[in-house]
């Protein structure tokens, strides 16, 4: 049964779309999917992404959609409701705890790109160029990088803060449109570059003999991480969405369009890589160390360099906002207080827990560590490779057995007057596909499965 009332909601379809598509384009798309391509072959592993997306990602997306627009609660009591016992709230908890936990190191990565921001104009007035030893400096700093990390918290609680409508729908709609002419600009830079095609023949000429069951899990896992699934973020967006909203093709264009931020990501990053004959499986380093190495050979490259940090630092709004949504909604729902106390409550927890993530990375403080992890790694680790995975597979669950298929079928087809047969075949990816191949990215995750 829905549950209706007086909620703040979206107000139009393009605001849905774009908040939505907010919170699933992130440093996913402008740092971890290039660095992953680079690692796993290039067009092989985007072929991989792109059936990833299709058979798990988009399932997923969907699912939460659906239950989270027809409970319209955040994600605790809605799963409690879809699945018809209290003991299907543990999904909402176990998100809620995942986006505390994600945030508490990713907002630190966050700061480091907002600090790169002013670190590549002011390498620019002085002269030189940004080196391996600054991003050290950085990463491993105590004041600087919990400044820069309390600043992006800040602002994210001023977003959610202002409302559903008036914050996160207001703020994703510029800013989705700032980030891709951004992206635009850098990539038409990068493939007039000197032998950038090979660049462009590294991300999309077909090349199946690097296709293997690892590059395949690697691409699953990012996928279902790169879409915000499986931690409440896309069930608690659902329950804002308008029921004028058509949910498969408002799903089907964000999962399109985050697929092409990470592919525009690609291009603004690949053909220079290889105009300059760097090595394309730089890994983690591609972000901070290689691209301001690269950009700065060319004729104003301090200006490419400033506009690639910015429209970084642009995409992760967009993830840290409906991660922080998480328990925001949950506490102003609950426990009956404002939303901006709410988005501060939850930040202030971020942060505590962000400290030790950010510390640890310093090696000043070698014991900030726990089961051989620093507290950064294991924040990173609990979340994504164990709470999300069991989320997605709990909501596949939920989605495909617990509620009926009748219930499903009737969120997923309003405003038709005849069901679509796509949305049948959806409903048995949920049951049969999806939870098999979300098993696997935990088994994975886990390393029982080490290929």
């Amino acid at each position: 049964m829905s549950h209706t009332t007086s909620r703040d909601m979206f107000r139009s379809g393009i605001g849905a779309f774009a908040a939505t598509l907010g919170s699933a384009i992130g440093l996913g798309n402008i740092w971890k999917f290039p660095f992953l391509t680079g690692m796993n072959g290039g067009s092989a592993f985007v072929f991989a992404y792109l059936l990833s997306v299709l058979l798990v990602g988009l399932p997923i997306l969907v699912t939460e959609h659906v239950i989270g627009r027809r409970m319209r609660m955040n994600a605790v009591p809605a799963y409690a409701a879809a699945g018809r016992a209290r003991i299907w709230s543990t999904i909402g908890y176990a998100g809620l705890i995942a986006a505390v936990l994600i945030m508490a190191f990713y907002t630190d990565i966050a700061g480091w790109v907002f600090a790169y921001v002013f670190k590549s104009l002011n390498a620019a007035a002085s002269g030189r160029v940004l080196g391996p030893e600054d991003f050290q400096a950085l990463a491993g700093g105590t004041l600087e990088p919990l400044a820069w990390q309390t600043m992006v918290l800040v602002l994210v609680v001023i977003i959610v803060g202002a409302g559903v409508s008036r914050g996160i729908e207001r703020a994703t709609k510029t800013l989705m449109p700032l980030l891709l002419v951004l992206l635009l600009v850098c990539d038409i830079r990068a493939l007039t570059l000197p032998n950038s095609y090979a660049g462009v023949q590294f991300l999309f000429a077909p090349n199946p003999g690097r296709l293997s069951p690892a590059v395949l899990l690697s691409a699953l896992g990012l996928a279902f991480f790169k879409l915000s699934l499986g931690m409440g973020t896309m069930t608690t967006y659902g329950s804002y969405l308008p029921d004028s909203t058509k949910i498969l093709p408002n799903a089907t264009r964000v999962a399109l369009a985050d697929t092409l931020v990470s592919l525009l990501a690609g291009l603004a990053i690949f053909p220079a890589v290889f105009s300059f004959g760097v090595e394309p499986n730089a890994g983690p380093g591609l972000l901070f160390i290689t691209i301001p190495l690269i950009f700065s050979r060319l004729p104003l490259g301090w200006l490419f360099t400033a506009m690639f940090f910015i429209l970084a630092a642009i995409a992760t709004i967009g993830a840290m906002v409906s991660l922080i949504e998480v328990p925001t909604a949950f506490l102003a729902e609950k426990g009956g207080m404002s939303r901006f106390k709410a988005a501060v409550l939850s930040a202030a927890a971020m942060l505590v827990l962000g400290v030790f993530a950010t510390l640890s990375m310093s090696p000043r403080y070698p014991g900030l560590k726990l089961f051989g992890l620093s507290m950064f790694d294991l924040f990173d680790f609990i979340s994504s490779n164990i709470l999300l995975p069991l989320g997605g597979i709990a909501i596949a669950v939920v989605g495909g057995w617990i509620l009926s298929r009748d219930q499903y079928l009737g969120e997923l087809g309003k405003n038709y007057l005849r069901q679509p047969g796509t949305h049948a075949a959806l409903h048995a990816m949920v049951r049969w596909v999806a939870p098999v191949l979300i098993t696997l990215i935990l088994l994975n995750g886990l390393g029982v499965i080490r290929l």
